[in-house]
């Protein structure tokens, strides 16, 4: 009688894990962010790795890096400035968006007066 309620047991662990899986690989599937890359955008790339002495207000995303190929299953090939072309996962990517606005510098100088 004790096996059989232990087994019964075991199996609604068992079922009750599952489920959770499945809902929990549904919400996180629901709320990931399709990103569509093409061929000469600019990209930026997070650097997950950077963690030794890194400090607080040094950003994470390097670049910008151009797509020169968008292969499968989310491969992104990247090239540099300087030429050198490497593979990402493109879920370590976001688009890098320039500014090419023209501000207008004001400048205000101050007379040097009595310190006191």
């Amino acid at each position: 009688m004790q096996l059989n309620e232990l087994d019964e047991f075991r199996l609604h662990a068992y079922d009750s894990a599952r489920m959770y899986k499945e809902r929990t690989k549904k919400w996180h599937d629901r709320h990931l962010l399709h990103k569509d890359f093409k061929v000469g955008d600019k990209v930026l790339l997070f650097n997950s790795r950077l963690r030794l002495f890194s400090g607080k207000l040094k950003s994470r995303w390097s670049g910008p890096f151009t797509v020169i190929a968008v292969n499968k299953f989310g491969s992104i090939t990247l090239v540099t400035n300087k030429g050198e072309n490497f593979k990402v996962n493109g879920q370590r990517l976001k688009l890098y968006h320039e500014c090419f606005f023209i501000g207008v510098v004001e400048s205000i100088e101050f007379a040097p007066g009595p310190i006191d």
